[in-house]
């Protein structure tokens, strides 16, 4: 078959649930992770044949986006902060607005001669792995709840020749570590169960609900926890950081003014929703 017949059944059975750019894009992303083909080869070969054993996985993957499941779990990575990091059902697909959270973190810790940091609920490991790579005199610390989670992170780190020490650890149980850090970061459950009427049919099928979603009684309850946490385990002057939900900006820039942390900054992502907090620890609360 033609290559560009198999283009043109993409959108035939596709375009009806993405728009024909997704579509289009998922194509490309598909013809060079199982074919090794650039995605320029249909302008370069309009009349390029494919064998059958090479249509076979582009008609599976077809199969699968027909139930929208998402890109990168069929090809089994995602693209963040210029790396692949691999990714499936146990972890959450990393998302551009957290690279903007990662970049922040990078700016204001750049000239660090000496850095600890701690990424809580590190799911595929991306942020930690991520400020590993940049932030040269960084030592990092990642954890989660999650043992699949931490294997694949593991995997990850390995992957991009950084070392992260990845702790298998409940932050909602946990009180103190043996060591005192110097930033704090967290992308934690936020997506609240009202909200999961404006969620995608690809997320709410095909990524872990434990990683997404609190109940709407206790929206803050990982926010409040972390912070609480944090302001035991940061040194002073130590800096929290989270992603957070566009929602509840005001509530939980509260929960730092209410345990000790002072210079809070709320920041909206590329798209406009108050997105990312940080905040400065004053004085510990040991208790």
């Amino acid at each position: 078959m033609l290559l560009k017949e198999v283009k043109n059944i993409f959108h035939s059975e596709l375009d009806a649930l993405y728009s024909k750019e997704e579509v289009a894009s998922f194509f490309y992303m598909l013809i060079e992770h199982q074919l090794n083909l650039a995605r320029f080869v249909l302008a370069m070969q309009p009349n390029l044949l494919i064998s059958k054993e090479e249509e076979a996985p582009l008609f599976d993957a077809l199969s699968r986006l027909k139930l929208q499941e998402p890109i990168q779990h069929i090809i089994g990575s995602a693209y963040f902060m210029d790396m692949d990091f691999s990714v499936n059902k146990n972890v959450l697909i990393p998302r551009p607005e957290t690279e903007e959270l990662v970049r922040w973190i990078m700016e204001e810790f750049e000239s660090a001669t000496a850095l600890k940091i701690l990424d809580i609920g590190t799911g595929s490991g991306c942020i930690a792995i991520s400020l590993a790579k940049n932030l040269e005199k960084a030592e990092v610390y990642a954890l989660d709840i999650s043992s699949e989670a931490i294997e694949l992170a593991k995997e990850n780190a390995a992957l991009h020749e950084v070392d992260v020490t990845f702790l298998k650890e409940n932050i909602l149980e946990l009180e103190l570590l043996n060591v005192k850090f110097d930033s704090i970061v967290s992308n934690p459950p936020y997506v609240r169960e009202l909200e999961k009427k404006e969620m995608h049919k690809n997320v709410l099928d095909h990524e872990p609900g434990l990683a997404l979603f609190v109940s709407n009684e206790r929206p803050l309850v990982f926010y409040k926890r972390i912070t609480e946490f944090a302001s035991k385990n940061l040194k002073v002057g130590g800096v929290l950081y989270f992603e957070i939900n566009q929602y509840l900006g005001k509530e939980t820039a509260q929960l730092l003014t209410d345990h000790n942390f002072s210079e809070i900054e709320l920041r909206k992502d590329m798209f406009g929703n108050d997105r990312m907090l940080k905040g400065k620890l004053q004085s510990t609360n040991v208790r």
